[in-house]
């Protein structure tokens, strides 16, 4: 299986600089096509860290771009009315023709994620019960009319949504988080999505999603290995050291040296950043998603595409 390699759209950045006209957003994500990038992304939050709806801006990205993947990086269905996302996301992969990546994520303990699902009307202790319900309804109703479903957090009689996606039987669902429930989760989805922690974390762990996946019944190659890194590269170290640490600090307001713990991050020249992602290719991980901190975006895509791309093994 060739190796796909994806770039986040700066919903969250253009938020953070006043600066929220979608055109810029968009041009990326042509100019990621453009590039040979395979897929774009668009990061999900409704108060906890404000930026563009991500399924709504992937819509106006499908209209401007012809190849490349479009995702959610990632989406938190607790949050959403199943019937409402399984009816948003099947038009918007009639308009991008298929080509849907339905990212998803349980949500994080974190105060202004709590307050997040507190203003959206969620109880945030229910959130692993929602995230599966909802994506085990919106399933059903992209594939066959007439659906009923009674759980514990939602009840359906008789419902059909059109139109189905353009994909039959829905995008694919790829689960992103490296926690406990992620984990354990991830054997039903098609892809493992983590942030992080580091490519020995995925090393370790992407062999047991495999394994459980294969013990349920599905084929072996069913769960696809991904990953979701962030570089900040420069042939000066200690400059990309210092603008990935400002980066993520102003990014969630938290200490940069708790954040690295937890998230697959990379600062320092090309040459170190190609042999870095390679260490995850070789461990299984067939599409790798890639957030830049900080800069010029668009000169960072162009880097990556004619430095980056062409000196990884992908296939």
């Amino acid at each position: 299986m060739a190796v796909e390699l994806g770039v986040l759209i700066p919903t969250r950045e253009a938020i953070m600089s006043g600066r929220p006209a979608t055109a810029p957003l968009l041009a990326m994500a042509e100019r990621a096509e453009a590039a040979g990038f395979d897929s774009v992304w668009i990061g999900d939050s409704i108060t906890a860290r404000p930026r563009h709806e991500p399924l709504t801006l992937l819509a106006a990205c499908a209209a401007r771009t012809r190849r490349v993947r479009l995702g959610t990086a990632v989406l938190l269905p607790a949050l959403r009315n199943p019937v409402v996302l399984a009816h948003v996301v099947g038009t918007l992969d009639r308009v991008a023709e298929g080509r849907v990546i339905l990212g998803v994520g349980i949500a994080a303990d974190a105060p202004a994620i709590r307050r997040e699902f507190a203003a959206v009307g969620v109880p945030f202790e229910r959130r692993v019960g929602r995230f599966l319900e909802v994506l085990e309804i919106c399933r059903a109703l992209w594939q066959g009319d007439h659906v009923s479903f009674s759980g514990k957090h939602f009840t359906l009689e008789d419902v059909t949504v059109e139109p189905k996606p353009h994909r039959r039987g829905g995008p694919p669902i790829w689960i992103g988080g490296s926690g406990p429930t992620a984990l354990r989760e991830a054997p039903r989805f098609d892809a493992w999505f983590p942030t992080g922690p580091s490519v020995e974390f995925f090393a370790e762990h992407f062999p047991r999603v495999q394994a459980a996946a294969r013990a349920a019944g599905r084929a072996p190659d069913a769960v696809t290995g991904a990953a979701y890194v962030t570089l900040a590269l420069d042939p000066d170290r200690a400059a990309a050291v210092q603008r990935l640490h400002g980066f993520l600090e102003t990014y969630y307001a938290a200490p940069a040296p708790t954040l690295l713990a937890r998230q697959a991050t990379y600062a320092g020249p090309i040459e170190g950043c190609v042999e870095w992602l390679q260490r995850w290719i070789d461990a299984g991980a067939r599409h790798l998603m890639f957030r830049f901190a900080g800069g010029d975006q668009l000169a960072q895509v162009d880097e990556a595409a004619a430095r980056l791309l062409p000196r990884l093994t992908r296939s």
